[in-house]
């Protein structure tokens, strides 16, 4: 059996994508016969501009090569991310022209790599198995400019069609897309397996003597991740620092495209209790999390991200910190619901924060049930089980089609 898997991010690059790719890649390695491969074609790490990390264009280790395409420089703007995409997309036809595969998998947050998904599925005449991270025909309406978001949609919502019917499975990381799935497409298969914790953070040190921080203390409250328009943290951190100066202080811990933006606000505000942190490894991030007193997330204030579940929730959990967030709708009620001492308030609304946080206990615990639960290699054996048997369906048929043909 010879799976593709498409992600235009892996390790090393920083990101939700990246993560889950290699986790999935993992299991598959782990779970395939000895003579099956696996072709994972990405980019080099081009996530942060901020943060490079070497990586080797051809990696093989055991039944797994990893291709990595060079692409244009960018800096998270709309016009050189669409660039460097379909520079990307140019590359991996050039490079798969003549392999054949008996599926192929893609995950997407931004509907492009689906797309190219669904092309090279169609094209090899092999099964797609998709694992969509964000809807982003959904999305792009709150985030995008109205006048561009009216020229682009009737573009994007062929290109959703196209791709979402030329899958033979979807996988959905929340389950508040469910809606948006069957309203929009009845007949697609789906599953819902999340994103998870990594082993890296489940092994995490847990403080459990830690008391109740005296009146006076400065607490230190540590966010990390994407700093870009989904995010909003330029609608929310200067009113927060401002407002609890001399008694917080942020580490914002990242990179994006309104990082700028976020530096204008905290200029113009005087704020001086806020410390913008460019992207570090994730070794170095469990220190910034062992030292924090409270973790914090936030989403922009947008209809579009009632129904997302940011997966920055499975590691924050999972260290046993104080989480405050800034999310509704589906998120929302999945923090509520699963993960202990965490309080929720709705987005850009820095009284409801400030009174959501005077509720919040500053000490850590063990959220052992969450762990087992949402732990990364469970979830990923899982899907890589679908893949697996969906290949092997598609195997069989190659071979009876073409019963001389080694595959």
């Amino acid at each position: 059996m010879k799976i593709l898997v498409l992600s235009f991010y892996f390790p090393p690059d920083l990101s939700a994508g990246s993560f889950r790719s290699i986790a999935l890649v993992r299991e598959l390695r782990d779970a395939l016969p000895k003579d099956a491969t696996v072709h994972v074609v990405t980019t080099m790490p081009n996530r942060y501009s901020s943060f490079a990390m070497p990586a080797s264009e051809l990696q093989t280790t055991g039944n797994v090569t990893v291709t990595r395409i060079h692409l244009p420089s960018h800096k998270n703007g709309l016009l050189d991310q669409s660039r460097a995409f379909f520079f990307f997309a140019r590359e991996v036809r050039r490079l798969l022209k003549g392999e054949d595969y008996d599926l192929v998998y893609a995950t997407s947050s931004r509907l492009m790599t689906a797309a190219l998904g669904a092309y090279l599925a169609r094209q090899k005449k092999v099964p797609l198995y998709l694992d969509i991270r964000d809807l982003f025909v959904d999305t792009v309406k709150d985030v995008f400019p109205k006048w561009l978001y009216f020229v682009v949609r009737p573009v994007l919502s062929i290109m959703e069609k196209f791709t979402m019917n030329a899958s033979a499975h979807v996988n959905l990381v929340s389950k508040g897309f469910a809606g948006y799935f069957a309203r929009k497409f009845p007949n697609v298969a789906l599953s819902f397996h999340p994103n998870g914790i990594d082993d890296e953070f489940i092994g995490m040190p847990i403080d459990l003597h830690h008391e109740q921080l005296p009146e006076d203390a400065v607490v230190t409250v540590v966010y990390a991740g994407n700093i870009g328009e989904g995010q909003g943290l330029h609608e929310i951190v200067p009113e927060l620092a401002v407002r609890m100066r001399g008694r917080l202080s942020f580490k914002i811990i990242g990179d994006g495209g309104r990082k700028s933006k976020l530096i204008e606000a905290l200029r113009e505000r005087g704020v001086t209790n806020v410390e913008l942190i460019n992207p570090i490894s994730r070794e170095e991030l469990l220190c910034e999390y062992q030292q924090a007193d409270i973790l914090f997330l936030h989403l922009n204030d947008y209809d579009a991200f009632q129904k997302v579940l940011p997966s920055k929730l499975f590691e924050y959990a999972a260290s046993g910190k104080p989480i405050w967030a800034g999310v509704s709708g589906y998120a929302k009620q999945f923090v509520l619901d699963e993960i202990e001492n965490a309080v929720v308030f709705s987005p850009c609304r820095a009284n409801e924060a400030l009174e959501a946080l005077s509720t919040l206990a500053l000490r850590s615990v063990v959220r052992t049930e969450f762990i087992e639960k949402y732990r990364r290699t469970n979830i990923m054996k899982l899907m890589a089980s679908e893949l697996i048997a969906i290949g092997n369906a598609s195997r069989s048929k190659n071979l009876a089609d073409s019963p001389g043909k080694k595959t």
